[in-house]
């Protein structure tokens, strides 16, 4: 059993990754935080400490720390007795923090694939230039490292699976439909970190077709989904993280990710990127100041965390596979949905931030009772997807499938029955 966490970062995620740290510290021990302002880790405490989300004994410990420091980072690690590293900082700490926990024996979890500043949208797949470079390190070491282990990246893999496993004999396509139906009330924002978020949409948009990479353009295409609980969504084609490894480790021939954008949010785009202000390449103004344009609009934008307090509506994120069992065809959508002021009251956080926080704690807990203990580096489609789906309905995020049987919580354990020749609700309603 493996005990006390360490959380690198004091953003959005790593807010709620703390608070639900503290509610199921019986299990996990101390909790620190780590970041490079030491201030943001003590308002994440204080925060725990108002809503009362601490339910066992134990440490929560704030610290200052450059994580791009492996050196430092090993000292906190062992000084701390933390066992199990969640990595909840910017992408660009990745390799540092894997590198750090494969030197210290630390257990390592993160929920984006790493980022080179200097480059954007990478040849695919974006793994193999960086993580699983460190695959033999990590089985040598005997280190468990679970990579992109949020919602998407994360939760969607471990959907894939399980729906692979329990529904079907032959899975011809998985589209990932990622819908926020949520107002924050601002004019302009981003739900993560603006930088991160840019940067997935500047640049080329890869899908994985007929068994092979596929370049598209953003927003060249888009389709109308009649969804649970959100009704009929338009969302486009993005390349996404999840991508690069199902990919590799599932033998789908067909995997798109799906992502619902605004007009307001295209138009807004499109005139920051087409005016340069996105560019991640630094540019030097008439008074000989070196700027990087994107960072600068990362500095204007809302802080992602100061949305929660007003944000309304709920977030529809899940898989739809098609395939066949026993000679016939059939479809599923497994999903979930997450209300932001449900999220607000419980931890102080919007649904974004909830989403991806609350899967790298089950993965956390079920390394801390050596369920996904594996002593290697694994994507979250190479695991047992049932406990993770089943401790996650208890935790705070309730799986719910859509087949020819209506649309119900998910059982991970319960029986699936054989296709009995009715049609499932349509999900797709119109394409471009």
């Amino acid at each position: 059993m493996k005990r006390n966490v360490l959380i690198i970062g004091a953003g959005g995620v790593a807010h709620v990754a703390a608070h639900k740290c503290a509610q199921n510290n019986i299990l996990l021990g101390d909790i620190h935080i780590a970041s490079r302002t030491r201030s943001k880790c003590e308002a994440i405490i204080a925060s725990i400490k108002e809503k009362g989300n601490q339910r066992g004994p134990g440490l929560l410990k704030a610290h200052q720390l450059d994580a791009m420091d492996v050196e430092a980072t090993k000292e906190l690690i062992r000084s701390t007795g933390s066992q199990i590293v969640l990595n909840l900082g910017s992408p660009f700490l990745n390799m540092s923090v894997l590198q750090a926990c494969i030197e210290t024996g630390a257990a390592y979890l993160d929920t984006a694939i790493h980022e080179d500043p200097s480059k954007v949208c990478e040849t695919p797949p974006w793994y193999a230039n960086y993580e699983w470079k460190r695959l033999e390190a990590c089985r040598k070491a005997g280190v468990t490292a679970i990579l992109g282990v949020g919602f998407d990246p994360g939760v969607v893999n471990a959907y894939g699976r399980y729906a692979m496993d329990a529904y079907f004999d032959e899975v011809e396509s998985i589209d990932i439909i990622d819908i926020n139906a949520g107002s924050h009330g601002h004019y302009f924002a981003t739900n993560f970190d603006p930088e991160i978020n840019f940067r997935e949409f500047t640049s080329t948009v890869w899908s994985w077709e007929d068994g092979k990479w596929k370049a598209n353009k953003m927003f060249e295409h888009r389709k109308e989904w009649d969804l649970p609980v959100v009704g009929k969504r338009t969302a486009y084609l993005t390349g996404h993280d999840e991508l690069h490894s199902m990919s590799k480790n599932l033998g789908v021939p067909n995997i798109r990710f799906w992502m619902g954008f605004g007009e307001h949010y295209i138009n807004v785009f499109t005139v920051l990127k087409n005016l340069g202000l996105l560019s991640e390449k630094p540019v030097r103004t008439a008074e000989g100041l070196e700027v990087v344009p994107l960072k600068v609009v990362k500095a204007v934008l809302p802080d992602p965390a100061s949305l929660a307090p007003n944000y309304t509506g709920k977030t529809c994120i899940g898989d739809l596979v098609k395939g066949s069992k026993n000679g016939k065809q059939r479809e599923v959508f497994v999903y979930n949905i997450c209300d932001h002021e449900e999220a607000y009251k419980e931890v102080g956080s919007q649904a974004i931030s909830y989403t991806a926080g609350v899967p790298a704690v089950a993965a956390a807990m079920l390394i801390a009772d050596g369920v996904w203990d594996v002593s290697q580096m694994v994507n979250v489609e190479e695991l047992d997807p049932k406990p993770f789906i089943e401790l996650m309905n208890r935790i705070g995020l309730v799986t719910r499938v859509r087949d020819e049987l209506g649309d119900r919580q998910l059982d991970p354990h319960a029986e699936v029955p054989a296709p009995n020749g009715t049609v499932m609700q349509p999900i797709e309603a119109s394409a471009d």
